[in-house]
């Protein structure tokens, strides 16, 4: 079989290992990919939001299945094009995308459907925001409605934040059209949850579960990022909240979206907060998340690409899908100054880290000398899996500890929060 993966970083390197562990794939195009991705994939120089460019290859070489794998694409409608060809996809068609491309649409699915979720109020017009944030009760989280690739959403605990937030979205264009709307939401209490689900539009069979962390800085300090680093499972993700979650937060949405029309078939990824009150969603993303693909499909135990294929077909209530009891760790390496401005092309040396650990490219490239170097401010994920969540950590960190480059930032605390959590239960 011939596969088309599109997008370029560490989730879709990570995509790109498991698929290649089924023994009838024989060729895997990446497009555009990255210098990481190329020793696993044929890598073709097409943006991952080129949607006419992606399906002109398509044309030309033909593929039995693709896999769509960040949000832009999938929002862009990447799937109705591919499938418009004849072509069998993983990931939701743009209807189904909203999604996570709208946070209002998200918002206004699951108060009319009653799945468990922050207060909030939409603002199209900056001065009413402004006027809202000055009484509203703090601390309160600005959110931009659209895409805004995982920055977009800012905790503010003054209202000097709340307002700068909101000038920051709606009047100084930093999220660009993804801010000209917005949601301002009641701020949950309570540790956080991530939880992959693979879906076929009626049968919901969940990933385990991961805890990003998400600020740039030990101790969860500094602006957010794309994410710096997980561990899986997540030891809040008990049971209980497990069954709590299925019942009242993962099945009613595959159901409202059927009811509203826009079946979701692909990947839904539940951002969860386990509150006092229950676990509520905090946000959906439609499609795998990044770096939470890289802990948790190392685990898989079961072939993705045979799960991928039940989902498009319909036939995910027959197919297995098993995780492995271990645990996994990923410790992103970023370019420093991210997720602000970062320098480019700094050389790389991997040490003797992909001997030790599962290395995912997330932004490299090669020089005109054909050295590896930087070429974003994610760089490297570097993935372990172990018995037991301490050895995993120890391990990811041994590897990483290879990696240098002029610049390099990492933090040193992934897992901690939920080492301390297992400790407490002892």
């Amino acid at each position: 079989m011939k596969i088309l993966v599109v997008g370029g970083g560490g989730r879709e390197h990570a995509i790109i290992r498991k698929l290649r562990e089924n023994p009838e794939v024989t060729e895997i195009y990446a497009l555009p990919g990255n210098a990481g991705i190329a020793a696993d994939a044929v890598c073709v120089n097409v943006k991952a939001t080129d949607i006419d460019g992606i399906v002109e290859f398509a044309k030309g070489h033909p593929v039995d299945f693709a896999v769509v794998a960040p949000d832009d694409p999938l929002a862009l409608g990447c799937v109705d094009r591919l499938h418009a060809l004849g072509i069998p996809c993983f990931g939701p068609d743009a209807r189904a995308a909203r999604i996570e491309a709208s946070k209002v649409f998200a918002k206004d699915l699951m108060k009319k459907y009653g799945i468990p979720t922050a207060a909030y109020e939409v603002f199209e017009d900056a001065e009413k925001a402004l006027e809202y944030v000055k009484g509203c009760p703090l601390p309160v989280v600005v959110k931009a409605d659209g895409l805004a690739l995982g920055k977009g959403v800012t905790i503010c605990f003054t209202r000097d934040e709340a307002a700068a937030a909101v000038r920051a979205c709606m009047l100084d264009g930093a999220f660009g059209a993804s801010g000209s709307r917005i949601v301002v939401e009641e701020f949950l209490e309570g540790p956080e949850v991530s939880v992959l689900a693979f879906t076929d539009g009626h049968v919901v069979k969940p990933m385990v579960s991961s805890m990003d962390h998400k600020r740039v800085g030990d101790g969860d300090v500094g602006p957010n990022t794309g994410g710096m680093g997980t561990i899986a499972p997540n030891p809040c993700y008990t049971p209980e909240v497990a069954e709590r979650c299925m019942r009242e937060i993962f099945l009613p949405t595959i159901a409202a979206m059927r009811e509203e029309g826009c079946p979701f078939k692909g990947c839904l990824y539940f951002g969860l907060m386990v509150t006092a009150n229950g676990p509520k969603v905090i946000e959906y993303n439609c499609r795998f998340g990044d770096p939470e693909t890289q802990v948790v499909l190392p685990l898989l135990k079961s072939d993705l690409l045979t799960i991928m294929m039940a989902v498009e077909n319909g036939t995910l209530a027959d197919t297995p899908v098993e995780f492995s009891d271990g645990a996994a760790c990923c410790v992103m390496l970023a370019s420093g100054g991210y997720p602000g401005k970062y320098e480019k092309g700094k050389a790389i040396d991997l040490g003797s880290a992909e001997a030790m650990a599962q290395v995912f490219h997330s932004g490299t490239a090669r020089d005109a000398a054909g050295n590896l170097v930087t070429a974003g401010g994610r760089v490297l994920g570097i993935a372990c899996t172990a018995d037991d969540l301490p050895t995993a950590i120890d391990r990811a960190y041994a590897a990483a500890d290879q990696v240098k480059w002029d610049g390099m930032i990492c933090r040193r605390d992934i897992g901690k929060r939920a080492l301390s959590i297992l400790e407490g239960r002892q």
